[in-house]
């Protein structure tokens, strides 16, 4: 039997002062803009295009169904090791390979966001949804660029703060996307001749007004891209060959992964896969919820602009800062337990009917206990990447993270159809009970990654 590895002494905690400093540098601060870039496609396809379709008189099952466009990020892994190796000429000589990159995926995303602003739900669902599938796959490109982009542009200690920074981006851009979008869409309608109920108060011109708005604050993004300076990157060595190329590009970052952690890695890589398995089961059907509550646009786009920009920008800040005090694993526990018990109040929510006050409560906490859980969960993802396959290794923990709960995800609106909404909101808190448990595994992990194993 081997000897246990010695301990390795534990450097001193930061002062507040510097803690608090590394959100003001310069890569914090571009990892804040490019987080709402990468956030603002995520529910234009997803949540707030569900909130769209059911205005349009789609049942709840079939959106459902339609949230497995999402699939697309939990499958980036497969093309993430050409995004990590490969070049874009001309783009990559002009601007470097992450950044190339991260220009593509962005133009992908404004073409399909311009597309489904142009197709009426109304008059057939499949244009709508090609549209969608190009922006989900334009945005998952660009979060396997983005998380490298990040990753490189920091060493490991600041990672917190990068993390914290980008997740805070991509909440605003999650409520711009949320709540922006709906303010949008209800200030472009226009007051019928005659009053109108359900579907045939649908109004699609302002809808298209409203994404047309969300192609253009793509803008964000794509002026912080062309003004970043590329990261710099490991050098390595060229191959010789086809095969060699391949096993450098496709086999070697997933075999770096589990020589590092031995047997470990199973149980790593199903903390991954269920972490945020209560929120986006639950977010699918969140939209659809509203709108069968009679809960309008206006209501909705404010409580989530005002309320939840508030506690997500605190919980994404309380995250970052308490993951850099008290250590990543003690604070992704304590995000697993709120983002769980969050769930609930959901459930409560549904027995109120249309209730504002008490949609304001539950929309704060949620998104309270979303910015702490995501903020330690990334944190925690950049410390498994070897840096020397940061793209793909990064993008094959994303993609886990999002494959089986958007899966589950797809049957949501049947599940509400069968059992109502209160049921189904605590049965999506119940997912979260096994997370509690692998979290609490994973801490006691003896294995330590040494500083040169991650490099």
């Amino acid at each position: 039997m081997s000897a246990p590895p010695a301990e390795i002494p534990s450097a001193p905690s930061p002062s507040w002062r510097d803690t608090l400093k590394v959100y003001l540098e310069p890569a914090t601060l571009r990892m804040l803009a490019l987080g709402f870039s990468a956030g603002l496609p995520l529910l234009l396809v997803l949540g707030t295009l569900s909130f769209r379709l059911r205005e349009a008189g789609i049942d709840r099952t079939t959106i459902g169904y339609l949230s497995w466009v999402g699939l697309a990020y939990g499958f980036k892994w497969v093309w993430a090791p050409l995004v990590d190796r490969m070049p874009l000429p001309p783009l990559t000589t002009l601007l470097g390979r992450r950044r190339g990159w991260l220009l593509l995926a962005q133009a992908l995303v404004i073409v399909g966001l311009v597309g489904m602003a142009m197709n009426d739900p109304r008059h057939g669902l499949a244009p709508l949804v090609w549209c969608a599938l190009l922006v989900a796959f334009g945005s998952a490109t660009q979060d396997i660029a983005l998380d490298a982009f990040r990753i490189e542009s920091a060493e490991t200690r600041k990672q917190a703060a990068l993390a914290a920074a980008y997740q805070t981006g991509y909440r605003l851009a999650m409520i711009w996307a949320g709540a922006g979008v709906l303010w949008v869409a209800a200030w472009a309608e226009v007051a019928p001749a005659v009053a109108a109920t359900g579907a045939a108060a649908y109004q699609n011109g302002a809808w298209k007004t409203a994404y047309l708005v969300m192609a253009a604050s793509m803008g964000v993004g794509v002026l912080t891209v062309l003004l970043s300076p590329e990261p710099v990157r490991l050098v390595l060595p060229k191959a010789k060959n086809a095969a060699e190329w391949l096993q450098n590009v496709l086999i070697d970052p997933f075999a770096d992964f589990i020589r590092r952690y031995k047997w470990q890695a199973a149980l790593i890589l199903a903390l991954i896969a269920i972490y945020r398995i209560s929120d986006v089961v639950m977010g699918i059907m969140a939209n659809p919820f509203y709108v069968d509550m009679g809960f309008t646009k206006d209501e909705v786009a404010t409580v989530s602009k005002i309320y939840g920009v508030v506690m997500t920008l605190v919980g994404a800040f309380v995250g970052g800062v308490l993951s850099m005090r008290l250590g990543v694993m003690r604070v992704l526990m304590l995000g697993a337990v709120l983002s769980a018990a969050s769930n609930l109040l959901f459930a409560w929510l549904a027995s109120r009917g249309h209730d504002l006050t008490a949609l304001i409560a539950v929309v704060s906490a949620d998104n309270l206990a979303g910015g702490i859980a995501s903020a330690a969960f990334i944190a925690y993802l950049s410390s498994l990447t070897n840096i020397s396959y940061s793209a793909t290794q990064y993008a094959l923990f994303s993609s886990l993270m999002l494959l089986l709960p958007k899966f589950i995800a797809g049957y949501s609106g049947a599940f509400v159809d069968a059992y109502g909404y209160s049921q189904f909101f605590t049965a999506t808190a119940l997912l979260g009970v096994p997370v509690l448990l692998l979290v609490a595994l994973a801490s006691r992990l003896t294995t330590t990654t040494s500083a040169a194993d991650r490099q």
